[in-house]
């Protein structure tokens, strides 16, 4: 589902050259629930945003369901995104003056839904989040776990081919961190292809396996299951 080869990427300013990646090779096969861990400032997130089409690589390759993800135009890129690729943030990334269900329709209506089919699909993925009965709570009436569960439902309407979470439980109490891992565990069951990357061991133990970064390279490999 995905191939990186010898990825790296770089941050350049008028004086200062930073390297945050440093050749890094990783496949995800399709189904597996993958970790990233590392200290901070080891390249996680950046890795993330290069695999997940959110930025552009400083070199390397980065094939996504068999598609060179470097030889696609802006254009594509931006359809790819949308199409097959879903994002949960860990600040959640909500608009503030829209509802949950509102929040939801916004990926379904970019690809060219009608108004009357969004509503029905975001009350659908709403209601397998638990959240059916908020779906008319604007963000600010919702505790983080359930503004979380609204990033999530939304990430899903569009039924993407890879999830891609970064640090998703970072702002959450342990109550509605194990309940977000419980949802991606049941999302993966079902064959959702799932790329977190977390700081936290327990509920990186739910992964299939984890990568270990450091310093922009992957430096150990746990295979959990």
């Amino acid at each position: 589902m995905i191939k990186v080869k010898n990825l790296t990427k770089k941050y350049t300013t008028k004086h200062l050259e930073t390297q945050v990646l440093k050749g890094i090779d990783l496949e995800v096969r399709e189904g597996e629930f993958l970790g990233i861990m590392g200290k901070s400032g080891a390249g996680k997130s950046t890795l993330m945003y290069q695999i997940g089409l959110l930025d552009h690589p400083s070199s390397g390759e980065i094939i996504l369901n068999g598609v060179n993800t470097e030889s696609l135009t802006t254009e594509e890129r931006t359809q790819m995104r949308l199409t097959e690729l879903g994002y949960v943030f860990q600040d959640y990334a909500l608009i503030p003056e829209l509802t949950a269900s509102e929040n939801v329709m916004i990926p379904i209506l970019m690809q060219g839904n009608g108004i009357p089919e969004a509503q029905k699909i975001a009350e659908n993925i709403l209601e397998k989040v638990g959240l059916s009965h908020r779906s008319d709570n604007k963000p600010s009436q919702l505790s983080g776990g359930e503004q979380q569960r609204v990033s999530i439902a939304r990430a899903m309407a569009h039924e993407p081919k890879i999830l891609f979470a970064d640090e998703p439980t970072a702002n959450l109490d342990t109550v509605s961190g194990n309940s977000i891992i419980e949802l991606f565990k049941e999302l993966n069951s079902k064959g959702q292809t799932i790329v977190m990357v977390t700081h936290e061991d327990e509920y990186a133990k739910y992964c299939d396996r984890i990568v270990y970064l450091e310093d922009g390279r992957i430096v150990k490999e746990i295979k959990q299951k």
